[in-house]
């Protein structure tokens, strides 16, 4: 497999900037994750790493070696894209066997048969190799997109939201495997997504994209615990992190709205008002505990609970263990985490 490596890339289509000076590695054997919401820009980068857009400026690095005059075919990477791409009147075989077909491969047919049944058995899609894709669930045709890319054996995979048209079960079943896969197969992979929860469970790094620019770079621990910004902190999470204003009242700290005091002493170098960050993990239902609070609504999901506590005249989201029996108007008593807070200045940069 290879290294990619993007080079301040920056490309504009008319007046709108869809990518500026954005530059990252992805590592030999790396699942590199590209999030951000729509319009951020990835798409567009995948198209620019695989020679379908050229680039206003900067390089695209393969192994060391510029590929900004190679064309697409000459580039060598497979992409899977979020529409299945298969070619209706062909079997799931010939769908796979297609790519090393191609006139300049000459791969013998006895090795495209090798390679498809062993890709194919791999995405346990064997019974469906003499199957029209047009008789296959979108699950299966995504799949056999997979599949079809596998077998050429390229040097990066590039994949655009490929499992944003499933239902949620079967994307968290393909997640595992996608990411299983990547390891065995040892595959360079970047892949793009507008979902946080593929982002933090696939990625052995993840970019944060937003507005072409790239905000943030890391693993999904530092993601998810030290957001550089904002945006980030809200981008990632499920429920989404509790962001309230703060300012310096009589020696301690008041969270506006709120209307209680949290108390800050350890950290001395805070400007005289901030965004505090709390994710709802870090708030706890307790009888005893040290604010009060009165609830609006009470979602249980099972194995937890989100739940929606008014506190003065403001709002506060936790996420409870296990299935809580609360309903709107009960009175409680809840914790903070001051271990874990997160504090962003008025440029809602990371303090």
């Amino acid at each position: 497999m290879s290294e990619l490596i993007l080079q301040n890339i920056s490309k504009t289509f008319g007046s709108i900037t869809a990518l500026n000076d954005v530059s990252f590695t992805v590592n030999d054997n790396e699942f590199f994750v590209l999030l951000g919401p729509t319009g951020a820009g990835k798409s567009t980068t995948l198209r620019v790493i695989c020679g379908l857009e050229k680039p206003d400026s900067g390089h695209v690095i393969f192994d060391g070696e510029m590929s900004d005059d190679l064309t697409p075919a000459d580039r060598d990477v497979a992409i899977v894209f979020q529409q299945y791409s298969l070619y209706p009147t062909m079997s799931v075989y010939d769908n796979m066997a297609f790519p090393l077909r191609a006139p300049g491969r000459k791969v013998p047919e006895d090795q495209i048969r090798k390679s498809i049944e062993q890709a194919a058995e791999k995405l346990r899609i064997t019974h469906l190799l003499t199957r029209k894709t047009v008789q296959l669930s979108g699950g299966e045709m995504q799949r056999v997109s997979i599949g079809r890319a596998i077998v050429r054996r390229p040097r990066v995979f590039l994949m655009d939201e490929p499992l944003s048209n499933l239902d949620a079960k079967l994307r968290e079943s393909l997640r595992a495997e996608l990411k299983h896969l990547q390891k065995v197969e040892g595959v360079t992979t970047l892949y793009v997504t507008h979902d946080q929860i593929e982002a933090l469970t696939m990625a052995d790094r993840i970019g944060v994209l937003n507005h072409g620019k790239l905000i943030q770079l890391g693993t999904p621990e530092d993601i998810y615990d030290r957001p550089a910004n904002i945006f980030v902190a809200k981008l990632v999470g499920t429920p989404r992190i509790n962001l309230l204003p703060v300012e310096r009242q009589n020696g301690g700290w008041n969270i506006t709205g709120l209307e209680i005091n949290i108390n800050l002493a350890e950290t001395n170098d805070l400007p005289e008002s901030f965004m505090l960050g709390i994710r709802p993990e870090d708030v706890s239902l307790n009888p005893s505990g040290e604010y009060p609070g009165e609830i609006e609504l009470s979602e249980p999901l099972g194995v937890e609970t989100i739940v929606h506590i008014k506190s003065g005249t403001a709002e506060i989201t936790c996420l409870a263990h296990g299935l809580v029996q609360l309903k709107h108007g009960d009175t409680v008593r809840f914790d903070i985490n001051k271990n874990h807070l997160h504090y962003f200045d008025e440029q809602e940069n990371r303090i």
